[in-house]
């Protein structure tokens, strides 16, 4: 090791966990926050779908989905700045409702960056191959899924060995994809304008933007999933509170300042896409259903021409660098519940060298990557229902975290405007909000034609999105009669007066050259 490391690694600062203090700034966790979010990806895959479930509706919907995100994103702000830690959801749920909400907030957490991981890596390794231009390679299944696991392996590296690497890798990962999406609005419009576009093709219109024009609650409640699922992700930088500058402030700014940037991004990328294309059922028109899986696959040659290529490598990047970002609150959440006894002691274990949770790290993406290969061999339409069903899990976190916010400050609520608004009114109203589109949504995806697979005579997406929930459930029960549990269930080793393991400052511990503990 060279001398110049060995200083670095001497002067590292850690966190009250063992994690490494003061790593990002409110720059870099903003730009972790919007690349988990997988935003080129995310439209990609969503916006078709929205059209058809909204048709012109569907910027609207983009907008609508956005206030229970914001209103969400005050409650983990003010939830961090009273306890800045890595578990988020776990660690303020049980401090508001006790152990057995708690776990599940984690368990929520957990489940939603299992099944997400599996797809990001299906598309990533998907549209590498692409690039080919070859069907031979890209529909070779055995080669798609066996790429995926190298991108989650790969990423599971970077992840180990710390943020300021991964801070790097994602600045650069991120710029490719706002590029194609600058260039994708741009293009597209000048092409509205100038008489250019495609049949179909109309200018923006103000009803698009009509948040009376819904013809089928059914329908807005589907889009209001889809759309939460775009959102999904910017509280990444909340979960690296710990190894962040000014813990108590900057992931909450960031959070806040991700969840607007997202807003502009989405609703500016389908006015353009719509635009462009139009709602007709047929040709590139967004109402034609063979569009509705990959809508930036559909148009990118009628739009970008020879450089099509480019919107194919950015959704690539989008999927492979939210599969890195994914993988860090996953593992943060269940270092977290380690510590409070909330799981086995060996999640909670540190890198001596890196100062990340590499056990955690390592075991999540191994079981990632069970569930990806289970899900790629049994079928790909099963595969894609685990998609839809994640609207189920992400709304059952973030409701909890926004009614763990209230309830958490329940004494202060009413001691002024701020804490009226950002503890009480604005995370309750978003709780009320994620919990009505969880029971709608709950309730169309019992029908046998929701989705692509039907599991005992009930819609597969249901049987999933529930099923991976109450699998938690089963979990917790079992972790509930080992011995090393009992000091969490019986809430002793967290609760409301528990003063939680994070950094009151950037300590240094000495360590020698080869990177081990003096």
């Amino acid at each position: 090791m060279s001398e110049k490391s060995a200083v670095s690694a001497r002067s590292a600062p850690v966190g009250g966990k063992g994690l490494a203090a003061g790593t990002l700034g409110l720059f870099g966790s903003t730009v972790i926050g919007l690349a988990s979010t997988a935003p080129v990806y995310s439209l990609a895959a969503t916006i078709g779908f929205v059209v058809l479930a909204v048709g012109a509706q569907a910027p609207i919907a983009m907008v609508l989905a956005f206030i229970p995100m914001f209103l969400t994103a005050f409650a983990y702000r003010e939830l961090n700045r009273a306890v800045p830690d890595c578990g988020t959801t776990f660690t303020w749920a049980t401090k508001a409702f006790g152990p057995w909400v708690g776990w599940m907030g984690g368990w929520g957490v957990a489940v939603a960056g299992i099944v997400v991981l599996a797809n990001l890596a299906q598309i990533g390794s998907k549209y590498l191959w692409l690039l080919t231009n070859n069907p031979d390679l890209y529909d070779n299944t055995l080669l798609v899924t066996a790429t995926g696991v190298v991108f989650i392996a790969v990423m599971t590296v970077v992840s180990v060995r710390g943020l300021e690497i991964g801070e790097r890798l994602q600045n650069v990962l991120l710029g490719i994809q706002y590029l194609a999406l600058i260039l994708f609005v741009v293009i597209a419009l000048w092409n509205v304008f100038a008489g250019t576009a495609p049949a179909g093709a109309s200018a923006p219109q103000a009803d698009w933007f009509n948040p009376f024009a819904f013809t089928s609650l059914s329908g807005f409640t589907q889009a209001i999933l889809l759309c939460l699922f775009i959102y999904w992700g910017w509280d990444t930088c909340l979960a690296l509170n710990e190894e962040t500058k000014d813990p108590e402030r900057t992931p909450g700014r960031a959070a806040v300042l991700s969840t607007l940037i997202l807003l502009v991004t989405y609703v500016a990328v389908t006015v353009a896409a719509m635009a462009y294309a139009g709602l007709g059922t047929d040709g590139l028109g967004l109402g034609n259903a063979d569009n509705a899986e990959d809508v930036f696959f559909a148009l990118k040659d009628a739009l970008f021409g020879p450089w099509a290529w480019l919107l194919v490598i950015a959704v690539g990047v989008s999927a492979v660098s939210s599969t890195q970002t994914t993988i860090l609150p996953t593992a943060r959440g269940t270092l977290a519940m380690a510590t409070y006894k909330a799981l086995p002691e060996r999640f909670g274990r540190i890198h001596p060298r890196f100062r990340t949770p590499a056990f955690a790290t390592v075991f999540m993406s191994v079981v990632a990557i069970a569930f990806y290969l289970g899900m790629s061999l049994l079928s790909g339409n099963v595969l894609a229902d685990t998609i839809l069903s994640l609207g189920l899990a992400i709304a059952f976190y973030y409701a909890i975290t926004s009614f763990a916010c209230v309830w958490y400050f329940r004494r202060e609520i009413f001691t002024g405007p701020r804490d009226f608004l950002f503890k009480g009114l604005f995370p309750l109203l978003g709780g009320l909000m994620l919990t009505a589109a969880f029971i709608q949504s709950a309730v169309d995806m019992f029908a046998a034609d929701y989705g692509n697979t039907v599991i005992w005579g009930v819609g597969g997406v249901f049987v999933i999105g529930i099923g991976s929930l109450a699998v938690g459930a089963v979990l917790m029960v079992v972790w509930f009669f080992f011995a090393d549990s009992k000091p969490f269930f019986r809430g002793e080793s967290l609760n409301r007066e528990t003063a939680v393991l994070v950094p009151d400052s950037e300590q240094l511990i000495p360590r020698s050259v080869d990177g081990g503990l003096m």
